[in-house]
């Protein structure tokens, strides 16, 4: 543990603290943070809590939960702006997308001031951005910017929406997940992964669910394994078994310890049309199961080094996604050194060096 010689006061304000990838980093700083002897206070605008975290809570999503939404987000704006003056934080950290643009240019103008860093956690700016980077810069001007990626950096400096930007990667618990991961074993086995929302399109499960179907997996009695839900879940279930694919295409819904079905799978695979910098592929590698993801903006190419840790495949192409599966099943050699080199290859990671990472920002 690094023991800071100033101790300062954090608000984390974010969406919620459950179910997304941003909102597990929300928690894993919070603990961190609050181990290092800081003082965090987590906000977050919506009801909902599942992650383990760390701090005094304050939940906006409670505030007139059943009232219009004018009132509502009157209501909220103004108790945001009161626990911000109360409390008189060194830092605030805004995980929440945020594509508003009126309501963003009064908080950060009237509430934030000059205390805030924004985080970015995709690649899609319009989250975060207006498309003007006139008004943009309105929002963001002389605030700092900490992008979840280099290749976000990189494009929120060349669209011109920002000037003061930096990137700091996620952070993963490799303590917490030794934990986790053995605290029961799937009944599925023999299995590859897949993990996400399905409420949108981005995580092109469907197009994942016929590359599966043509590759040599279904042959080979490897099934396919999905986590999480959303609106689209029902479409998915009846193209698998429109494909005849009912039987080896697995929907388990969310669940709150992923890292069992991780830890047993044969491989992880990220279909994406987009990214920021994906836990799945990260979370699945800690627990030594290796990677095959399309080479999608952004984050896989900052996590994956092709034929060592998984397999980094051309951005879209699905029959190439279908040949990497393949590979993986029937090239040993390749497969067993992308395990053992699984864990190793994201040790820069770990909580303790990002959250320092973090620390040393406070301290700019």
């Amino acid at each position: 543990m690094i023991i800071q010689s100033k101790a300062y006061k954090i608000a984390i304000i974010g969406d919620s603290l459950s179910v997304g990838g941003a909102e597990r980093v929300h928690a894993r700083l919070s603990e961190y943070f609050v181990a290092n002897n800081h003082q965090v206070f987590n906000c977050i605008f919506l009801d909902s809590v599942t992650y383990k975290n760390s701090g005094e809570l304050f939940n906006l999503g409670k505030i007139h939960k059943n009232s219009n939404p004018i009132t509502r987000k009157i209501s909220r704006f103004i108790k945001l702006k009161q626990f911000v003056e109360k409390n008189q934080f060194d830092v605030i950290i805004d995980f929440r997308m945020r594509n508003v643009f009126v309501q963003e240019f009064l908080i950060s103008n009237l509430i934030y001031k000059k205390k805030a860093i924004f985080s970015v956690r995709s690649g899609v700016l319009n989250y975060y951005f207006p498309k003007s980077s006139f008004l943009s810069k309105l929002i963001y001007k002389n605030k700092k910017i900490v992008a979840v990626s280099s290749a976000v950096k990189d494009k929120i400096i060349q669209e011109k929406f920002a000037q003061n930007v930096t990137y700091i990667y996620n952070p993963i618990d490799f303590e917490e997940i030794i934990k986790l991961k053995e605290e029961f074993i799937p009944e599925t086995q023999n299995y590859i992964l897949a993990a996400g929302r399905m409420n949108n399109d981005i995580k092109q499960f469907d197009q994942l669910i016929i590359a599966y179907s043509k590759s040599n997996l279904p042959q080979k009695a490897i099934d396919l394994v999905f986590l999480g839900e959303g609106k689209n879940q029902e479409k998915y279930i009846q193209l698998a078994k429109n494909l005849g694919l009912e039987n080896r295409v697995k929907f388990l819904g969310y669940q709150e310890n992923p890292f069992p079905y991780y830890k047993n799978a044969i491989f992880t695979v990220l279909s994406s049309k987009n990214e920021g910098f994906p836990n799945v592929l990260i979370e699945s590698l800690a627990v030594e199961t290796p990677v095959v993801s399309f080479d999608c903006f952004s984050g896989p190419n900052e996590i994956i080094q092709h034929g060592e840790n998984g397999i980094l495949v051309d951005n879209q192409d699905f029959e190439k996604l279908s040949q990497a599966m393949n590979t993986f099943i029937e090239d040993t050699k390749l497969y067993k050194n992308c395990k053992s080199n699984a864990k190793l290859s994201i040790k820069h990671l770990e909580t303790e060096t990002i959250g320092q990472l973090w620390l040393d920002l406070f301290k700019k």
